[in-house]
C-alpha cells in the first residue's frame, strides 16, 4: 500500500518542506526569541493571506467534478471563513490588533506572491493542482505546531508565542488540516498519473519556496 499522496508530496520536496517547516520563524516562535514586532507584522499579513485563501476554496468548489468534490472543498471553505479566521481574530485581538486594523493593512509581497500563485494554478489547472498548492499551508500549519507541540525543546513557560501552538496544534486546527489530506487524497486516486506527478511535486515545492519566504517577510517586516 503506498503513502497517503500528501506523503509522498512532502517526501519528494523534502529539502523545500524542511526550509518551510524548520525557517528560523518557526525556530524562534518555539523558543520565544522571536521578535515581537516581527510577530504582529506577520499576524496582520496572515489575516489578509487567509482571505485570499477563502477565496481559493471557493474556486474548488467550482472546479469539483461531484458533490463530494465540491463538499469536500466547502467543508474546508467553512474551516477557513469560521474556524481559522474566527481563531485568528481572536488571537490577534490578544496582541492588540483589531480586524479593522488588519484588514486596512497594505499587502506584502510575499503575501501576494503565494496567494496568487495558488489561483493561478487553480485557474490554470484543475482542483487537484489547486490542492496542492494550498496543502503546505492548510496541512503545513497543522504539522508544524504538532511537531513543536511534541518537542520537549519547545520553550513553554513565559514563551509569549506558546498559544499560536496550542491553537495549530489543538484539535479543532487538526481537524481542518485532516480534512484537507483526506481530499488530496481522494483527488490523487481519481486524478494523479505518473506524466503528472513532476509538476505536481513542482507545485508543492514551490508554495513550500513561498511560504519560506512569507515567514522571511515577518522577521524582515517588509511590504
Amino acid at each position: 500500500m503506498s503513502p497517503p499522496l500528501f506523503d509522498r508530496l512532502r517526501d519528494a520536496a523534502a529539502y523545500d518542506w524542511r526550509a518551510y517547516t524548520e525557517h528560523r520563524f518557526v525556530r524562534e516562535l518555539a523558543a520565544g526569541t522571536l521578535l515581537e514586532a516581527c510577530f504582529r507584522h506577520y499576524l496582520k499579513q496572515d489575516y489578509l493571506f487567509l482571505i485570499h485563501f477563502a477565496r481559493a476554496y471557493a474556486l474548488a468548489v467550482y472546479k469539483g467534478d461531484d458533490l463530494d468534490d465540491m463538499r469536500g472543498a466547502a467543508a474546508a471553505l467553512h474551516g477557513i471563513l469560521n474556524v481559522e479566521m474566527k481563531l485568528h481574530v481572536e488571537f490577534c485581538a490578544g496582541w492588540g490588533l483589531s480586524e479593522a486594523q488588519m484588514a486596512a493593512e497594505p499587502e506584502a509581497r510575499a503575501t501576494m506572491a503565494y496567494t496568487r500563485f495558488v489561483l493561478e494554478r487553480g485557474m490554470a489547472g484543475d482542483v487537484l493542482d489547486l490542492q496542492v498548492a494550498l496543502a503546505p499551508c492548510v496541512i503545513g500549519y497543522g504539522e508544524i505546531a504538532k511537531a513543536l507541540a511534541a518537542d520537549p525543546r519547545t520553550r513553554r513557560a513565559g514563551n509569549p508565542y506558546e498559544p499560536w501552538i496550542a491553537m495549530y496544534a489543538g484539535a479543532e486546527y487538526q481537524q481542518v488540516a485532516e480534512g484537507a489530506k483526506g481530499q488530496i487524497a481522494r483527488l490523487g486516486a481519481r486524478r494523479l498519473t505518473e506524466a503528472r506527478w513532476p509538476k505536481l511535486v513542482e507545485t508543492f515545492a514551490q508554495a513550500c519556496r513561498l511560504e519560506a519566504g512569507f515567514w522571511q517577510m515577518g522577521i524582515d517586516q517588509s511590504l
